[in-house]
């Protein structure tokens, strides 16, 4: 998402949230967030058919989604406070269900390994012997074609 997306959804304006982010620059890697370059930009501005007058001066920041919601550290709107608090709750709900589900997932895990060893039977039974094997049948040679 986009700087100025981004600070709609939290409440503060685009320069609050760019001033910010460059408070914090150790917070946002290039793996969340890059500025556009200026080609980018230009493609962006075409698109968005903002004139040559007005409009933003300066390539925006993109975000990734762990990077919006590290925004919501930086930032002290009440929506990042919700955003950021959601988030951990979240997060916390996940860790209780995983701890009070262990039995399914040893029940799964067991599952799995019924089903690889059924596959590693049934690929040795596919699989032919090593080795010359004997031919089956009648086997025919000239010297069977004689009358005695």
């Amino acid at each position: 998402m986009l700087d100025a997306d981004l600070a709609e959804l939290y409440g503060v304006e685009t320069r609050v949230l760019v001033q910010a982010v460059k408070r914090n620059m150790e917070r946002f890697p290039e793996s969340l967030m890059f500025q556009l370059n200026e080609e980018e930009f230009g493609h962006l501005r075409s698109q968005l058919v903002i004139s040559s007058w007005g409009g933003r001066r300066y390539p925006p920041y993109a975000f990734t989604e762990h990077g919006a919601l590290m925004l919501s550290s930086v930032l002290r709107s009440k929506e990042a406070v919700e955003v950021g608090v959601a988030v951990v709750q979240t997060f916390v709900r996940l860790s209780e269900m995983l701890a009070t589900h262990k039995d399914l997932a040893s029940k799964v895990e067991e599952h799995d390994r019924h089903i690889a060893n059924l596959y590693a039977h049934v690929e040795r039974l596919l699989t032919p012997p090593a080795g010359k094997r004997k031919p089956v049948g009648y086997i025919w040679h000239e010297d069977d074609d004689r009358d005695d």
